[in-house]
């Protein structure tokens, strides 16, 4: 099948776009160490001020690369939440497999951040 062409963008509408997504991998990144780590919780507000980021640029990046960016990132946080909600009873009731269950779901996430985070500096799309 063909892929859709590409929007060509200015090099500092590129730039700024880019920006914006090494913002929100920062911010996503934070959060996923913090997940990961043993005392380091930072605010989960990072998480949602960065998501609300790519819901309000993803238009911005329709048809290019970094639109994949957008999805991916938004996808990410969305999967986690419910895969944290499917969770949350194990952990209430069992707390040592909730703690495993909770662990898995944050190493995933960070996994995401991560090959994300890589790609957009590589200049690559992510898979849809």
């Amino acid at each position: 099948m063909d892929e859709a062409p590409q929007v060509v963008l200015s090099p500092e509408r590129e730039s700024s776009l880019r920006t914006i997504g090494m913002i929100s991998y920062l911010l996503h990144g934070i959060v996923a160490v913090g997940a990961v780590v043993p005392g380091f919780q930072p605010s989960v507000l990072l998480l949602i001020v960065a998501f609300f980021i790519d819901l309000f640029k993803k238009d911005d990046a329709r048809g290019t690369w970094q639109e994949s960016h957008f999805a991916w990132r938004i996808r990410s946080v969305l999967w986690a939440f419910g895969l944290y909600v499917i969770t949350s009873p194990l952990f209430l009731l069992l707390v040592v497999p909730g703690m495993v269950a909770w662990f898995i779901v944050s190493l995933w996430f960070l996994y995401r951040v991560v090959r994300g985070w890589l790609a957009l500096n590589d200049r690559r799309a992510m898979p849809t």
